[in-house]
C-alpha cells in the first residue's frame, strides 16, 4: 500500500504531482492511501501554514518498496481534459475524506475512458460533480454572509469570523479584495485566515472561535437597514431557509430579527393590503394630465405602475369618468407572476379606490384562501377602470360596460400587463375575457383549462377563464351556487399552480 501525505487539506498541486507519479508507475487506485497528515518527524513541506499547501507530497510504502521499475509505456504522454483539472481544483476544497482517492480513481480511468468526465451517469463523475457544486455553494454563501466588524479605528481595520461548509476561504478571498479594495480587513475561519492591507492578500493558519471579533456599533445600523428592507408580502420561509441556512445565523447580526419578522409578516402584509394607496407625486400627476389632454390613443406608453395610477385618474378615453367617484387602477405585486382581471369596480370599490373590496371581493378572497393562492403575490385589476352604473333612488346599480368602453379601457389593461409581465392571467367573467383576448370567449366552454395567450414582452402567457365572483352571488339555486363555487376555487388553484405560487 502506497501512502501519500499531502502538505495540507487543500494541497491540489501536491496531489497533482503525486498522482502523476503514481499514474506513471501504474499504481492502481486501490493500492494508494491519501492523507493530509505528515509524519511526526518529517520536515514541514513547502508552503505549510499558508493554507494553500506546498507543491510537493510525501509518498511512503507500508511495506518495503520493490526496486524501481522502468516507466510503463502507458504512463508516457498521458493528458487529461481541462475540464477534469477544473473539477479537481474544486473537489479538493470539499471536506469529504474520500476526495483525493476519488480524483485519483477518475484520473486512472481517464486513459481508457477519455470521455468519462462528460458522462453524468457515472457514479464517480456524479459524486465529483456533487462535490464541485457543494464547494461552489459554499463560496457563494461565504460571499453573501461574511459580516465585517470594526476592530481598530487608527488605522481603521475590520475583521470577520466565518465558518464555511467547505475549505473555501482562499478561493473566496479574491472577491473580498475586489469588493473591499479600500479597506483593511481580515477574515478568520477555522481552516485559514486571509488578510488584505489594500495591496496584498495574505494567508495564515486557521483561528479559534474565541478570536472572533465582538459586536460593534455599526451592527445596529445594519439591523435597522435589514428590518426596513424586509418585505413581509414576499416572505417564503422555505426559500429563506434554503438560501440562508441556520448554520450561518450565529454569525449574522440580522439573524436575531428574523424570528420576529417572520412571526409578524402575515399581519404586516395584511396591513399593507388594507392601507390606502399613496397619492402619486405631483410631477407624475402633471405628466398624466398632459398625456390625457394631448396624447394620442397610441401615444407615449406609461413606464411604471405609478404612472398608470396617476394617468388613469384623468382618463377621458370614454365617458364613464363623468359619473364615477374616481378611477380604480390595479393593485398588487409589481412583477407578480399571476394577474387577475375583473370586469369593473363596484360601488364600494369606486368609493375606496381599490379593486375587489366589496361583496364580490370577499367571495374572491375566501376562494383564494381555499385555493391556497396568496393575493399579496398577485396583481388584481379590472378591464374597465371606472364604475358604470345607473341611479335608483339612493342606490347605484351596476351596469355592464359595452364593447366600446371595454376597448377604450383596454389601453390601460395592456399597459398593466406590459409592466407587470405575468406568467398567468385569470379572466374573471366574460367582460374580462373580452378585454384580455379581444374577442368573445364563452366561460363554460373554456374554464378549467390553460389557454395560450401572447403577452407583451414576456413570450407566451397562459390564460385561465372562470366565473366572476359576483356571478356566484347572483345564483338563486343553492346547489348550483355550490357547484359553481367549487369550480371557481378549482380554477383559481389551477392558475396558482401554473404561476408556481402553489407548491
Amino acid at each position: 500500500m502506497r501512502v501519500v501525505r499531502l502538505s495540507s487539506e487543500i494541497d491540489f498541486d501536491g496531489w497533482r504531482l503525486a498522482a502523476r507519479r503514481l499514474r506513471a508507475e501504474g499504481a492502481a487506485p486501490e493500492t494508494v492511501a491519501w492523507t493530509a497528515e505528515r509524519d511526526l518527524f518529517s520536515p514541514p513541506p513547502c508552503g505549510e501554514g499558508s493554507g494553500g499547501g506546498g507543491v510537493g507530497a510525501e509518498m511512503a510504502d507500508s511495506e518495503p518498496a520493490p526496486p524501481p521499475q522502468p516507466l510503463p509505456a502507458r504512463g508516457r504522454g498521458f493528458t487529461v481534459p481541462p475540464a477534469f483539472v477544473e473539477l479537481a481544483r474544486s473537489v479538493v476544497l470539499h471536506r469529504s475524506g474520500e476526495r483525493f482517492a476519488l480524483l485519483y480513481r477518475l484520473l486512472w480511468r481517464l486513459e481508457r475512458e477519455p470521455r468519462l468526465i462528460d458522462n453524468p451517469a457515472d457514479p464517480d463523475v456524479a459524486r465529483a460533480r456533487d462535490m464541485q457544486k457543494a464547494v461552489a455553494r459554499a463560496i457563494h454563501k461565504m460571499h453573501a454572509f461574511v459580516r465585517f466588524r470594526l476592530v481598530e479605528t487608527e488605522p481603521e481595520t475590520y475583521a470577520a469570523w466565518f465558518e464555511p461548509a467547505h475549505r473555501v476561504t482562499e478561493a473566496a478571498a479574491p472577491f473580498f479584495a475586489r469588493r473591499f479594495a479600500n479597506m483593511t480587513w481580515t477574515i478568520l475561519t477555522p481552516d485559514a485566515c486571509v488578510a488584505w492591507d489594500g495591496r496584498t492578500l495574505k494567508v495564515s493558519d486557521g483561528a479559534d472561535p474565541a478570536d472572533a471579533p465582538s459586536e460593534d456599533a455599526q451592527e445596529e445600523l445594519w439591523r435597522t437597514y435589514y428590518a426596513s428592507i424586509f418585505n413581509p408580502a414576499r416572505l417564503n420561509e422555505k426559500m429563506m431557509r434554503q438560501e440562508m441556512p441556520k448554520r450561518y445565523w450565529r454569525n449574522l447580526p440580522e439573524a436575531r430579527l428574523i424570528p420576529q419578522l417572520v412571526e409578524t409578516a402575515q399581519a404586516r402584509a395584511a396591513a399593507m393590503v388594507a392601507a390606502a394607496p399613496s397619492p402619486p407625486p405631483d410631477r407624475v400627476l402633471k405628466a398624466a394630465l398632459r398625456q390625457a389632454r394631448d396624447g394620442a390613443f397610441n401615444g407615449d406608453l406609461p413606464t411604471s405602475l405609478d404612472e398608470v395610477t396617476a394617468a388613469v385618474q384623468v382618463c377621458r378615453r370614454c365617458d364613464l369618468w363623468r359619473d364615477a367617484t374616481q378611477a380604480v387602477p390595479g393593485q398588487g405585486a409589481a412583477h407578480a407572476p399571476l394577474m387577475f382581471v375583473g370586469e369593473q369596480p363596484g360601488d364600494q370599490e369606486d368609493l375606496a379606490g381599490l379593486p375587489f373590496v366589496g361583496p364580490a371581493g370577499q367571495v374572491f378572497d375566501q376562494a383564494l384562501k381555499e385555493a391556497g393562492v396568496p393575493r399579496d403575490r398577485a396583481f388584481v385589476t379590472n378591464a374597465v377602470k371606472h364604475f358604470k352604473h345607473e341611479p335608483r333612488g339612493k342606490r347605484r346599480i351596476h351596469k355592464t360596460p359595452d364593447r366600446g368602453e371595454v376597448q377604450a379601457c383596454r389601453w390601460w389593461l395592456d399597459a398593466e400587463r406590459r409592466l407587470v409581465r405575468p406568467r398567468v392571467i385569470v379572466a374573471l367573467g366574460a367582460t374580462a375575457a373580452l378585454a384580455v383576448t379581444g374577442k368573445a370567449t364563452p366561460i363554460a366552454a373554456n374554464r378549467g383549462k390553460a389557454l395560450q395567450l401572447p403577452d407583451q414582452g414576456n413570450g407566451q402567457a397562459r390564460l385561465v377563464v372562470t366565473y366572476h365572483p359576483s356571478f356566484l352571488l347572483r345564483l338563486p339555486d343553492a346547489d348550483a351556487r355550490e357547484r359553481a363555487r367549487a369550480e371557481f376555487v378549482d380554477d383559481l388553484r389551477l392558475a396558482g399552480e401554473l404561476a408556481k405560487l402553489i407548491d
